[in-house]
């Protein structure tokens, strides 16, 4: 778990004693995915802020669903924008179910950028001081080792190869998976064969990892493949099932790319 996810204690820890880390607030959430405002009420001191839109997706991509993966070029430009050096570790945080942060988390690993870790409970686990306005960082010189997030250092899995995959799982809300309700995409119900396990059943009620994740996934073999609604929240799955020793396939495109594509079949009820 240290891997991946990092606890406000040990970060305290790390500011105290003047521990070289870059810290980022990736706030987003389906409501309102512009944290820019929240950010500037009250962040971690030196955290800088991070578009998941803007800056962790790239909309020119056609095809490819909501939040098609940016490029590792535009990865690199913006990691060095947010003060992102060579040799020192990264912590990333949000507001909202680890949601932003675990997006962070993957697409900043996936380009090859090593020790970056998620904040276990998120900014409500923070207990030290907050600032507002804006920082103001030296710029970075990370260098990434993958230009295309698709093929990169973390595995991913098509569309194709989801509907084929031997364990598929769907983090969306149940309502969703289930196709009672679908208020993103056009289209209700998921991709036949999937099972679900909503991304906030692995929360505890303060918002951190729960502590029995293992009985939690069950059974999911060497390598799942894991979607959502656009391959946001899919990513706090695989945070999780990678602090367990699990390495999970993201299917980017997830729902909003598969649900598009009219000839594919979509499954109805749990």
């Amino acid at each position: 778990m240290s891997q991946v996810f990092i606890t406000a204690d040990e970060l305290a820890g790390m500011l105290e004693r003047a521990e070289p880390v870059t810290l980022l607030d990736v706030r987003w959430s389906l409501p309102e995915p512009d944290g820019t405002a929240a950010y500037q009420r009250g962040h971690l001191p030196g955290a800088v802020y991070v578009s998941l839109d803007e800056e962790l997706s790239d909309h020119s991509v056609a095809g490819r669903g909501r939040h098609p993966l940016p490029s590792g070029a535009s990865v690199q430009a913006a990691a060095r924008r947010w003060g992102v050096r060579t040799g020192v570790p990264v912590v990333v945080y949000d507001d909202w179910n680890r949601a932003g942060s675990a997006r962070a988390w993957w697409v900043l690993t996936a380009a090859g950028i090593p020790d970056v870790r998620i904040l276990d409970g998120g900014l409500a686990a923070w207990r030290g001081e907050l600032r507002s306005g804006t920082e103001s960082v030296e710029p970075g010189d990370v260098t990434v080792a993958h230009d295309d997030l698709y093929a990169g250092a973390l595995p991913t899995v098509t569309a194709d190869e989801a509907t084929a995959a031997s364990v598929l799982i769907d983090a969306r809300a149940p309502e969703r998976f289930r196709g009672d309700t679908e208020p993103v995409d056009p289209v209700a119900g998921h991709i036949p064969g999937a099972r679900n396990i909503p991304s906030t059943s692995l929360l505890a009620e303060d918002g951190t990892l729960r502590d029995d994740l293992t009985s939690q996934f069950g059974s999911v073999g060497a390598q799942p493949a894991v979607y959502c609604g656009s391959g946001v929240t899919a990513a706090v799955v695989v945070a999780a099932l990678a602090s367990t020793g699990v390495e999970a396939a993201l299917f980017p495109g997830s729902w909003s790319q598969y649900s598009a594509e009219s000839a594919r079949p979509v499954a109805l009820g749990e």
